[in-house]
């Protein structure tokens, strides 16, 4: 299988069903009194506004031949009073279907949201968010209009239909049968293309996708582009989507746009036929010219429901791609979740063990760490160095069970963290990043994140304790400044100073420090080591650094390569080991003196 990139057509598991039907029912179940409500208004509507070719038929046959004016005015004002009243219901129907479109489309959009919340990383890491994004926006939007309208519409036009039957067979049973014979062969004719039609929006559904997804690529990407000159390239593959989303739209509309043409097509050789056969019945005197402009006006009507009904079918073929793709989401199983019976983490001393912990993050790669071990002391600070891809940010992970552990365990105070709830267990950490993302709002809102009940006052002390607080001083607003979508308007090093805020103000009993200080420059980081110290005493701490600088102090220092831990131990007794650790620290010396 393809990797799911924003150039490759993501490939759905499951398709649409009746399951699919009964899930989607129970956004519906909430509106079931409007939507009666209004399918009774457009009931009334249809069934007034068959009315007119009736009345029309005993004016031309009756009431003109008799002149008898006085039937005439009465008819014209019950005509308009039926029209007036259509017009109303029509706008009574247009308000209350709206609403509830809008709700539906709220309810499942969070419903989406929430699961996504819930998702683990390993899904986040494996296909383009931008395929996401137009699952939770762009497709939940069409299917709304078609579960909430698309009812009301169908019910509708099917008692319509069934009423225009009523009145012909009423009038004459040789033309009813001449109207109806067109619907086995408009039958055949909706099956034969059926599959084509589906098949040409699933591949519309795909292109679309992949260029909704090479889009948001492109702006998160929009610096490093214009920094290699990537700018015809990118153009070059951008319009090669653009064109298959093109012609897969093209094919779809095709297909679709036949089959309106065949019920306009099936409509006008009823008439004509209406006519034909009718003219010669009108001149033998077997029926009045009333009553063949009535029958010729109700098979035009009869063939007009079926038209919407079609294009409600042609919504319906391309709801059913959107829905597949929608609960293709929906249904994505969370994996890192609270196990049964999984218990509250308590108040916590912070010990922490590694028990022949084993992990790779997809099923047919190598280990990233291979029978991993070690112990930590509560308060204690363990920094973890090593090459890049050794595994470094996958024990930090683990610890914080963003990924399951797949073999061995990892206890906090005895106690297994697949055991413990999710909540409980991040509630007693404090968690910093590679990734300082920010989200748009004040920079006191996103150093208050971790915190909400947070005063201004506790915001600042943090701000404080990591040296932030006095490039946030002179911003335009102070803490009040508006950061902008990841914070693009900061360096990468303020960036990172206010995330590193935001995890201390949690006070957590464990710090976990992600490369939090790689974007700061030497100055600031100088200042900011008492602060670290500070804030490290009487916590276990986990710092991921490169640079040796920041964890000369740390009461153990882990070498990480070839998947496990090589060397570990205090920075003093690792260098008179003179093994890995060492080679890297007068690497690191020799560049930082030349």
């Amino acid at each position: 299988m393809s990797k799911n990139t924003a150039t490759a057509d993501e490939v759905i598991k499951k398709k649409i069903d009746i399951s699919y039907i009964k899930k989607l029912s129970k956004y519906m179940k909430c509106h079931v009194r409007a939507i009666i409500y209004t399918i009774v208004l457009m009931l009334i509507s249809a069934f007034l506004g068959l009315l007119s070719p009736y009345f029309m038929s005993v004016v031309i046959d009756d009431v003109i031949p008799a002149k008898n004016y006085s039937a005439l005015w009465i008819i014209l004002a019950i005509l308009v009073v039926v029209e007036l009243l259509v017009w109303n219901n029509s706008v009574l129907r247009a308000k209350l279907i709206h609403k509830v479109g809008q709700q539906v489309i709220h309810d499942i959009r969070l419903d989406l949201f929430k699961h996504l919340q819930e998702l683990q990383f390993a899904y986040f890491d494996s296909r383009p968010h931008g395929k996401i994004l137009v699952r939770v926006v762009n497709y939940v939007n069409s299917i709304a209009n078609v579960l909430s309208n698309g009812i009301v519409d169908v019910i509708t036009n099917v008692f319509t239909i069934i009423v225009i039957v009523g009145f012909m067979l009423s009038m004459d049973v040789q033309f009813t049968i001449i109207c109806l014979v067109g619907i086995p062969l408009f039958s055949v004719f909706l099956t034969i293309l059926k599959r084509a039609h589906k098949g040409a929006w699933q591949g519309y559904s795909a292109k679309q996708s992949n260029l909704n997804a090479y889009i948001h690529e492109n702006i998160e990407g929009m610096k490093v582009t214009q920094s290699f000159a990537r700018e015809e390239v990118n153009k070059n593959i951008f319009d090669k989507l653009c064109r298959e989303n093109k012609y897969f739209w093209m094919k779809a509309k095709k297909i679709e746009l036949c089959i309106p043409a065949g019920v306009n097509f099936l409509s006008v050789v009823a008439t004509i036929i209406i006519y034909v056969y009718g003219a010669s019945r009108v001149a033998n005197g077997t029926l009045g010219m009333g009553e063949l402009l009535a029958f010729a006006a109700y098979t035009s009507r009869f063939w007009s429901p079926i038209g919407q009904l079609t294009n409600y079918y042609n919504q319906l073929v391309t709801c059913a791609v959107y829905i597949e793709r929608i609960f293709d989401l929906m249904e994505e199983p969370v994996t890192v979740k609270n196990l049964p019976g999984a218990t509250e983490l308590k108040t916590i001393k912070g010990d922490v063990e590694f028990q022949n912990v084993s992990f790779k993050y997809e099923e047919n790669e190598p280990y990233v760490l291979n029978n991993v071990s070690f112990e930590v002391k509560a308060g204690q600070s363990i920094a973890i160095v090593g090459p890049t891809g050794a595994g470094k940010s996958t024990i930090i992970n683990l610890l914080s069970r963003f990924y399951n552990i797949q073999e061995g365990k990892v206890l906090i105070d005895g106690n297994d963290i697949m055991k413990v709830t999710l909540e409980s267990l991040r509630s007693k950490m404090g968690i910093m990043l590679q990734d300082s993302f920010l989200f748009t709002g004040t920079v006191m809102e996103n150093i208050r994140y971790s915190k909400l009940d947070a005063t201004d006052q506790e915001v600042i002390e943090a701000a404080k304790t990591v040296c932030a607080h006095e490039f946030i001083e002179k911003l335009p607003d102070g803490y009040n400044t508006m950061v902008e979508e990841r914070g693009a308007t900061l360096s990468q090093g303020q960036r990172q100073l206010i995330a590193f805020a935001r995890a201390i103000l949690a006070d957590p009993d464990i710090l976990i420090l992600d490369e939090a200080t790689s974007s700061i420059d030497t100055e600031t980081e100088l200042a900011l080591q008492k602060g670290i110290q500070q804030l490290l005493k009487g916590r276990t701490s986990f710092i991921v650094a490169h640079r040796l600088s920041t964890i000369k102090n740390c009461s153990k220092i882990m070498y990480i390569s070839d998947h496990k831990i090589q060397e570990q131990g205090t920075h003093d007794e690792l260098l008179k080991l003179g093994g890995k650790y060492t080679d890297l620290y007068n690497s690191q010396f020799k560049f930082l003196n030349t």
